[in-house]
């Protein structure tokens, strides 16, 4: 009998480590489980960067709003306020450039869109900078383009800071007045009308698609962007050019159905996006 039990322990001490092909098969299924779950996380990921976003771009109408709200409804320039309204989202302490900027507000922390966080780096652009709100100021803004996923910087006035948003160029430069006196709660069609969106730029525009630095595709075929009624919502590439960029503005042209667009008139990237 002793001899017999001997046996079974044995046998039972040779049964507890696993075979090569049972290692193998647990692998296999490993794999396969992550293969299944790993899209599923990514999605999860940019849908929870494109909601940050969101949030971003709200406490930007809450700034937009006491601005004009302090301001007697005036609206910031881009040539003054507009600028340094949005380079105090990366303040630092002593900061030369502390006292031209609306420090009144904390902004620190929402510059950019969490999808396009880290700098680009390449050429820069000089916009030369002529600011009556500042005092009699003159300066060259120097700006590198970003990109889909990397912010846009300036580099110049110092210190260097960056962001993934941009201003309408059309509202801040282009609607008659120099610093226009904004009623926001009676101006017609103030969710028609953006503000700040997701760009390669700090200011853009709507052209041509290939022109535009708010047609990129940040958040699967939208970008985020806050209207002049402060409200934010997702917005489809296609849709950009139904919107009221400026006053001359004409939101049924020719990149709309309305305007006759073709399947084939979009960049190949785009053609697949939904049409407005």
């Amino acid at each position: 009998m002793k001899f017999k039990r001997k046996k079974e322990n044995k046998a039972m001490e040779k049964r507890k480590g696993f075979t090569l092909i049972e290692l193998l098969v647990v692998i296999a299924i490993i794999v396969l489980l992550m293969a299944i779950l790993l899209p599923s996380l990514q999605r999860a990921k940019k849908s929870a960067r494109a909601l940050v976003c969101q949030h971003n771009l709200k406490q930007w109408g809450t700034i937009f709003d006491i601005y004009v709200a302090d301001n007697n409804g005036k609206f910031p320039g881009f040539d003054g306020d507009a600028v340094w309204l949005i380079r105090s989202s990366q303040i630092e302490e002593g900061d030369p450039n502390a006292a031209t900027m609306s420090t009144y507000v904390n902004t620190k922390g929402i510059g950019c869109c969490p999808s396009a966080t880290k700098p680009a780096d390449g050429p820069t652009i000089n916009f030369n900078i002529d600011s009556s709100e500042l005092g009699p100021t003159h300066y060259r803004l120097k700006v590198v383009t970003g990109s889909t996923f990397r912010a846009w910087q300036i580099t110049s006035p110092k210190p260097v800071f960056h962001g993934s948003y941009g201003f309408n160029h059309g509202w801040f430069t282009n609607f008659r007045g120099e610093y226009p006196i904004v009623d926001v709660d009676n101006l017609n069609g103030a969710y028609r009308l953006p503000v700040l969106l997701d760009c390669t730029s700090i200011f853009g525009w709507v052209n041509t698609p290939e022109s535009s630095p708010f047609c990129i595709d940040r958040h699967n075929g939208c970008i985020n962007g806050l209207f002049m009624d402060w409200s934010v919502r997702k917005v489809g590439l296609k849709e950009l050019w139904k919107f009221k960029w400026h006053r001359d503005f004409d939101t049924n042209g020719p990149w709309t159905t309305a305007g006759g667009v073709k399947p084939e008139d979009w960049p190949e990237w785009m053609r697949g996006f939904k049409d407005y």
